[in-house]
């Protein structure tokens, strides 16, 4: 399955495509199709994202995980200090990178 990922243009947070807007959480984010490509130039046309692109995800009993590891840090923030990662609702998130 494929997913589309950006930046926040306000924040500069890591944000997911849901299907109708961008969530912090990965397990928020939904599937995309042929119109993906429509969506990333719509979203930056509208100064909501920046850097917006599709990566590889699947389906877990965890819900959507991306397939990389780049994105899967992405996903949970700096793996150097776990006091900066981002809280997310899965708590065995901090399992999913290396």
């Amino acid at each position: 399955m494929k997913i589309l990922t950006g930046n926040d243009l306000k924040s500069g947070d890591v944000v997911w495509w849901t299907g109708y807007d961008w969530s912090r959480h990965v397990s928020d984010a939904a599937p995309v199709h042929d119109g993906a490509t429509d969506v990333i130039a719509r979203e930056i046309a509208r100064r909501t994202v920046s850097d917006a692109y599709i990566v590889d995800a699947e389906k877990t009993d965890a819900g959507v995980l991306p397939v990389h590891i780049k994105e899967k840090i992405r996903a949970t923030g700096p793996t150097v200090r776990v006091d900066l990662k981002l809280a997310p609702p899965d708590p065995a998130a901090g399992n999913w990178v290396i």
